[in-house]
């Protein structure tokens, strides 16, 4: 691994650590019920029902490329792939995300524009 140069460099490492993903029962010890509410919630969001569970992971992937979280990228990437989610799958769904971020862009740069 290259060095880590500046403490900017090591805090990001750290920061997108997924071994940090560990320390979320430090949140169920601290704040337990809103933890269960939250672990509760993300199972329902997630579990099969109109939308196939393979569907659902490949949204949820959707939505990690445009917020960039890169636990939730590893995570959602991971289980669509259990899902059985193909790369040409996973390739559009970043065409997608990509697709509605530079929408959003384009869209908020009207407010940009002079009227006619």
């Amino acid at each position: 691994m290259a060095q880590l140069n500046s403490i900017h460099d090591q805090q990001q490492a750290a920061l997108y650590d997924m071994n940090n993903v560990s320390k979320m029962k430090l949140l169920s010890i601290h704040a337990p019920e809103a933890m269960r509410a939250f672990v509760a919630f993300d199972k329902a969001a997630l579990a099969e029902g109109a939308i196939p569970g393979k569907y659902k992971e490949l949204i949820a992937m959707g939505v990690a490329f445009t917020t960039q979280c890169p636990y939730c990228i590893d995570i959602h990437v991971n289980k669509a792939r259990e899902w059985g989610a193909s790369d040409q799958e996973i390739a559009e769904c970043v065409l997608i995300a990509a697709a509605l971020r530079a929408g959003g862009a384009v869209t908020h740069g009207t407010h940009a524009m002079k009227g006619i």
